[in-house]
């Protein structure tokens, strides 16, 4: 990006674990020469513990200032009228698409979630006898995630669409949408039932690699999916829209380990690696992934992978591959 003006990151390291883990990927990129200017901003249950707000207005028009958001984990306040507000960042910034690759050294494949519909569309009935959520699916979502799923897939083997259309009927036209899109683009496409897919996921994962499907039904899979290569600690995810991003590791808060240091840094060192490739900085991302796959090769591990190294450990061991390149 030489040349051009540094790009603004609103850095929000959140709640639980989220300020060890965004520690981390700062210095990894730091140590990697990225080149943007750092936006930090206090969002989550420590801010609402204090002035009872998780997230202001004010915080939201930095985020839509900056070029895109890094963020750690947020724990939702104990208020049950209080929305997450990390689904009202998806949701005001248009976020439509969470892309969550998943790597391991025998893995490689990618769940493409819709992210802004579905059984999160935030349009519920909540009663003391009975409550309703609506799922919504629009042509109009279904056609931009398959797109941005087809994207990823026509550079790689197949498209997996995921659905429930035998006994959810708005989820027929989830599946005929993707289908076309699918078939418009000639990506190669098959589908498969939820069920089949989750069944799947445990036995031959290897028979994947792009899988689209809705919201629910993609964070669900994708929390499998992690279990499957390991730990959540290893994952990361962009939410992508047409002019914004943000980039976060799947895992939540945890405070029940929060400042032991014990936390794995890598699913926030991968997002923060999917952020600076965003950004344009397709070489700097590759050479993070490559010491990342490099310190795990080397049993440089924390405790949620069986390994007793601290979270310090395994950002420094990362750091020092990346000089060895």
């Amino acid at each position: 990006m030489s040349g051009a003006r540094a790009k603004k990151i609103a850095v929000v390291a959140g709640d639980g674990i989220g300020p060890e883990v965004v520690k981390s990927a700062l210095a990894v990129l730091d140590a990697a020469g990225a080149d943007f200017e750092k936006v930090p901003l206090e969002v989550g249950l420590g801010r609402w513990k204090k002035t009872g707000q998780a997230m202001s207005d004010e915080d939201l028009e930095t985020i839509k200032q900056c070029d895109c958001v890094l963020l750690g984990a947020i724990t939702t306040p104990p208020d049950p009228n209080y929305r997450s507000v990390l689904l009202r960042i998806r949701k005001e910034l248009d976020l439509y698409a969470n892309i969550r690759p998943f790597h391991s050294f025998k893995l490689d494949f990618i769940i493409v979630r819709e992210n802004t519909e579905g059984l999160y569309s935030g349009i519920e009935e909540v009663g003391e006898e009975e409550s309703r959520t609506l799922r919504v699916i629009t042509r109009r979502g279904s056609e931009r995630i398959a797109a941005a799923a087809c994207d990823l897939a026509a550079k790689r083997k197949k498209l997996t669409i995921v659905h429930k259309s035998n006994v959810l009927r708005s989820d027929r036209l989830f599946l005929k949408t993707c289908q076309k899109v699918a078939a418009d683009r000639k990506v190669p496409a098959e589908d498969m039932l939820v069920d089949a897919v989750a069944y799947n996921l445990v036995i031959n994962p290897g028979r994947f690699d792009v899988l689209v499907t809705s919201n629910l039904f993609g964070d669900i899979l994708s929390d499998e999916a992690a279990g499957v290569i390991g730990s959540l600690g290893l994952c990361a995810s962009a939410n992508i829209g047409e002019g914004h991003a943000l980039f976060e590791p799947i895992h939540g808060s945890a405070p029940d380990i929060a400042g032991k240091g014990i936390a794995n840094p890598i699913g926030a060192i991968r997002s923060a690696a999917m952020m600076i490739e965003w950004l344009g900085e397709p070489e700097t991302a590759r050479r993070i992934e490559g010491a990342v796959e490099q310190t795990l090769l080397r049993g440089i591990a924390t405790p949620d992978l069986g390994k007793s190294y601290k979270t310090a450990d395994v950002t420094q061991a990362v750091i020092a591959n990346l000089a060895k390149k």
